[in-house]
């Protein structure tokens, strides 16, 4: 079992990224922003060109062109794949920043039936 939001984590969601298939404009570079986690405020990116994971770390990108922000629960719950991350934008429960048109471009990677089967399998390796 990994740690929800460590390094270990964001490394265990590449070998279901490697299986999904292309998704042409796709792209983007994420700054994840989580607050109010056990340990404070954990700050991660990931790397998208064309539907497929690239980098991806904790930290800070200082090439993101869009930054998430959003609450610790609201994160597990997307994580366990108990909430939809597209509807929580929606919702509000997600804060954006940077270049809307990436967003639109990113939705349908995240409401894929591959993008829940890898919710699944990373969630069953995550210890939260």
């Amino acid at each position: 079992m990994v740690r929800f939001l460590s390094q270990e984590w964001l490394d265990l969601q590449k070998g279901p990224a490697e299986r999904r298939p292309e998704r042409p404009g796709a792209t983007a570079r994420v700054q994840y922003v989580v607050t109010g986690a056990p340990d404070g405020e954990v700050r991660y990116f990931h790397s998208w060109l064309d539907g497929q994971l690239g980098d991806s770390g904790l930290g800070d990108d200082q090439d993101a062109e869009l930054t998430y922000r959003l609450a610790y629960v609201d994160a597990r719950q997307i994580a366990e794949g108990a909430l939809d991350a597209n509807v929580a934008f929606m919702q509000g429960r997600v804060k954006v920043t940077g270049d809307m048109g990436k967003v639109m471009a990113l939705m349908p990677l995240t409401s894929s039936d591959d993008h829940h089967a890898a919710l699944v399998e990373i969630s069953a390796q995550t210890d939260y």
